[in-house]
């Protein structure tokens, strides 16, 4: 049996600059932002063509605002409405943490239908889209969340080779790292399922399928996933031993396999359109 592993001491600040830092955790929210900008560009074009690229151009500030704003809000109403209700301007102080995926999704499903609604976008169409580059941000923001040394995983057993000590756990107990293992499942493994769909010009055609395959992915792996994370402190575990994150992957679940039904029942866009 080998000695656990000591989670490697990361600076949370990767750049200080007089009194300006620049986190890791908001290196990650740019660099997935700029990335599915710049591959967003690429796919809108693919048959059939759902947007122009000065359309997708002027959505990445839409995208932004829905990821942040949805994001916050939707931890603070998730995770810890009490608190917030009681203190809302605790809602602003967004350098103490706390975003939720789930939020933050709802924030861009807001985005998109009211950018393709003032542009006469097919929303389901330019929605596909996204959901192919969705899981790039994930990846990265795991990744945020592992050089933090937060969210960390539950006691892991003896026999487990790569089982890590966290620092701000406060317990010493030895745990999974699930912030990599979440990483591989919502980030690398789901961008490889949706990206491989998405080669089909069959697929493509049917809007709604890609959002649809996107969304029972990312619940299954998120389901999968949190059962090596420890439940946030304030919650622990709730239904029949579920967590919060499985709770509200299920709908999303639900929401997947009915928009891969509507679209299955509805005519498909034309390939040369």
């Amino acid at each position: 049996m080998s000695a656990p592993l000591q989670f490697p001491q990361f600076d949370p600040v990767l750049l200080h600059l007089g009194p300006l830092q620049i986190r890791w955790y908001a290196l990650a929210y740019i660099v997935g932002l700029v990335t599915g900008w710049q591959v967003m560009r690429r796919l809108v074009r693919l048959p059939p063509a759902v947007a122009t690229l000065p359309q997708t151009d002027d959505f990445l500030t839409w995208a932004t605002l829905g990821v942040v704003l949805g994001g916050r809000l939707g931890y603070c109403l998730f995770y810890q409405p009490g608190h917030y209700l009681a203190h809302p301007l605790d809602i602003l102080r967004v350098w103490d943490g706390g975003m939720s995926f789930h939020g933050g999704m709802l924030g861009v499903v807001a985005a998109i239908v009211l950018f393709c609604a003032r542009n006469a976008i097919p929303i389901l169409g330019f929605a596909d889209r996204m959901a192919i580059v969705t899981p790039i941000g994930l990846f990265l923001g795991r990744i945020a969340n592992f050089i933090n040394g937060e969210l960390w995983g539950r006691p892991a057993p003896d026999w487990l080779p790569w089982r890590m000590v966290f620092p701000r756990s406060g317990d010493g107990v030895p745990r999974h790292p699930s912030q990599l293992y979440q990483a591989l499942l919502e980030g690398l493994v789901l961008f490889v399922v949706v990206w491989a769909c998405a080669r089909s010009p069959r697929l493509r055609a049917r809007f709604g399928t890609l959002t649809g395959i996107f969304l029972i992915g990312y619940g299954i792996a998120r389901i999968v996933g949190e059962f090596f994370r420890e439940p946030d402190a304030f919650l622990g575990y709730l239904w029949s031993g579920a967590t919060m994150g499985q709770l509200l992957s299920l709908p999303m679940i639900l929401a997947g396999v009915g928009l891969m039904l509507f679209a299955r029942s509805r005519p498909a866009a034309a390939l040369d359109a």
